[in-house]
């Protein structure tokens, strides 16, 4: 397991796509650089530091500078690779892997420590089909980027860390999957409405919008959301807002009418009630602490 630190944007040294038609084994290395190998058809068998991998159709292997691979036999194969380097990213120490998959894609606080982590797997396997070939297309987005003339450098890596943090998401619903009898698709809806949230959290949020925007019924959905988060869905989205409440009293001066409108909580007198009910203070205390302790 490597854990990225998204505040940094990854620089990409090298990427392509190649297509071996006579079977091909791959020569023996060693690079100060990060690479990502991801397979759309074929084999490849290589060791990385005396550790075989298999890699067909799906699987993605991420190697690690300064450790020799080279490949173990030849075969046809079509794959994708990206060279990169990047500030932070570094290995990360086994962990009781459903817990981290919880905090991964369940966690609803951005500011907790370890927040700004995309906790990326050294191998993993696109098992879902609709996955693989948004992953596939994706990539090839990412390479007529790279192949550009104009402006490709940095949007390129700013395409490339969401096509690393996406594939860690896919990653860690598998691992929730594979540890919960939960239907897959649960999940996946929890996830979904947990990104609506955060994106829709000014807008006025109704069971009967919930329904039509995930094809389900309310209560349903609200009972599974709970059992993943251990909060209703108006809660949560409350929760979101409040957060985002916190932001801007921290960082401008703004009036609270202002803020319970940028936030989706119009009433004033509303926005007031729920703000204390989450952080115990209401906003023109909470804006008074803040600027102390800014002055100290």
């Amino acid at each position: 397991m490597l854990a990225m630190n998204t505040e940094y944007v990854p620089r990409i040294k090298l990427m392509g796509f190649v297509s071996y038609k006579a079977p091909w084994i791959h020569f023996r290395r060693t690079t100060d650089e990060h690479i990502l190998y991801f397979i759309k058809s074929g084999e490849l068998h290589l060791q990385e530091n005396g550790t075989p991998h298999i890699l067909r159709r799906g699987d993605v292997l991420l190697l690690e500078p300064h450790l020799e691979h080279e490949g173990l036999e030849k075969h046809l194969c079509d794959y994708y690779f990206v060279h990169f380097e990047h500030r932070d990213i570094r290995p990360w120490p086994e962990e009781d892997k459903l817990a981290l998959a919880k905090r991964v894609l369940l966690e609803d606080d951005d500011s907790s420590e370890g927040s700004e982590l995309c906790f990326f797997p050294k191998r993993f396997t696109f098992e879902d089909r609709n996955a693989f070939h948004r992953a596939q297309r994706e990539m090839n987005e990412i390479l007529a980027l790279h192949r550009r003339k104009r402006y490709n450098r940095s949007l390129t890596a700013l395409k490339w860390a969401e096509w690393m943090i996406e594939t860690s998401r896919e990653y860690w619903m598998s691992e929730l999957q594979s540890h919960d009898k939960r239907p897959s698709r649960s999940y996946r809806k929890v996830n979904a409405l947990l990104d609506y949230l955060h994106t829709h959290y000014t807008e006025r949020i109704t069971g009967e919008i919930i329904e039509k925007e995930f094809d389900c019924s309310y209560d349903y959905i609200n009972r599974v959301f709970q059992e993943a988060t251990g909060h209703t869905i108006s809660r949560y989205a409350n929760l979101v807002r409040i957060n985002h409440a916190k932001e801007l009293i921290e960082a401008t001066h703004l009036s609270m009418n202002e803020i319970a409108y940028l936030t989706g909580l119009n009433d004033p007198f509303y926005f007031s009630k729920v703000f204390k009910k989450f952080v115990g203070l209401s906003p023109t205390q909470y804006y008074k602490r803040v600027r102390e302790t800014m002055s100290m």
